[in-house]
């Protein structure tokens, strides 16, 4: 290519690249979804929102906290180094400031371990597991596939004792973030109705699956808040080619014709720009597109975005949201990775990548 032609394609490409992400800005959601920090960091992370996330007009965080928040409903679910009520109003207060969104989400029915941890609800409820005599193996152990098909345990959601706690866990913590919603994950569900639990045994799993999300959605309508969920189960893993953890292959996708249509789907796709957000949309749901650690699939994601508000009509446009990016480590560690990336490699930096790409400052780094 002559040098002409190159510069008139480089030329070209920075143009259609600021084109993408003026439009982007317009997007309704510019969301971070990250774990809560511990409560050892939490001014740090006051700071980073005022000063990183806030120019980047980010306006939504979903805040992982299961289990780090000084809990008083449950305090024997607290974790060791929980966030207290007043560091949480100073997020609170510099969320509100910058007009950025919270949403703290609390894993609800799967994810209740990891590898050979069990986490804190299973560990203090023993008897919410969906199933008992699957155990956890040594730690440094696990190792996957294996023969009991474990990735994470489940609880059972038809235990007579559970909701009560979840439903205090759900109130207190959306009180403390004077939160308009909750994000309850739902993700990665792989044991339901599980042949040794007692009173799911047998049952219809999708019908299982879609009763816990409308005793959750339920609960949290009756003071006007939204349910938010990641979307995986609602996929049928065949249909779509998505395989098992991005889709569903034991029978939860058909749950999406069973809950409500006021639950917003944060629809997750890592390898590849899935046209999902669209199925989710045209099904109903409001929904967001949620990229992790590769900016090109966090770019076509957000192409896919603007185009589908733009060459859709007004109800149907509506419902794509905009953009949620995810990390999976703590806040600690992204916030490290940010100031000082080092010699990490390309899938550690990735997410931080794909943050300042997507969602640039005014101006430029």
């Amino acid at each position: 290519m002559t040098t002409p032609r190159l510069l008139l394609a480089l030329f070209a490409l920075v143009h259609f690249t600021a084109s993408l992400l003026s439009q982007a800005a317009e997007l309704p959601v510019r969301g971070l979804s990250i774990r809560a920090p511990d409560t050892n960091q939490a001014e740090r992370f006051v700071a980073f929102i005022e000063d990183e996330l806030a120019p980047r007009k980010i306006n939504l965080l979903v805040l992982r906290v299961d289990y780090r928040f000084d809990y008083q409903s449950h305090p024997e679910l607290a974790s060791e180094t929980p966030l207290t009520l007043p560091q949480v109003k100073k997020i609170v207060a510099v969320a509100r400031e910058n007009g950025i969104r919270l949403v703290p989400q609390i894993n609800l029915l799967g994810h209740q371990s990891w590898h050979s941890t069990l986490g804190r609800l299973l560990t203090v409820y023993p008897e919410f597991d969906e199933t008992p005599q699957i155990k956890l193996p040594e730690p440094g152990t696990y190792k996957w596939p294996n023969e009991d098909g474990l990735y994470c345990k489940s609880y059972c959601p038809q235990h007579p004792d559970l909701h009560e706690i979840v439903f205090a866990l759900i109130d207190e913590i959306t009180e403390a973030f004077e939160a308009d919603a909750f994000h309850a994950g739902l993700d990665e569900v792989f044991y339901i109705g599980h042949e040794q639990c007692p009173r799911c045994a047998g049952q219809d799993k999708a019908e299982l699956f879609a009763g816990e999300v409308r005793k959750l959605r339920d609960h949290l309508a009756k003071t006007g808040k939204e349910l938010w969920m990641w979307g995986d189960r609602l996929l049928d893993a065949e249909t779509t080619g998505l395989g098992m953890w991005e889709a569903s292959d034991n029978d939860t996708h058909r749950a999406v014709d069973l809950i409500p249509k006021d639950v917003v789907i944060c629809d997750w796709h890592y390898e590849r720009a899935e046209q999902t957000p669209a199925y989710f949309a045209l099904k109903g749901f409001d929904v967001l597109a949620c990229p992790w650690n590769k900016p090109e699939v966090a770019r076509a994601q957000l192409r896919q975005a603007i185009d589908f508000r733009r060459h859709s009509n007004p109800r149907l446009a509506d419902r794509h949201r905009g953009i949620l990016h995810t990390y999976w480590s703590s806040a600690e560690r992204f916030m490290d990775l940010y100031e000082s990336p080092g010699d990490a490699d390309e899938r550690t930096l990735g997410p931080i990548k794909v943050l300042r790409e997507i969602f640039p400052k005014a101006v430029a780094e």
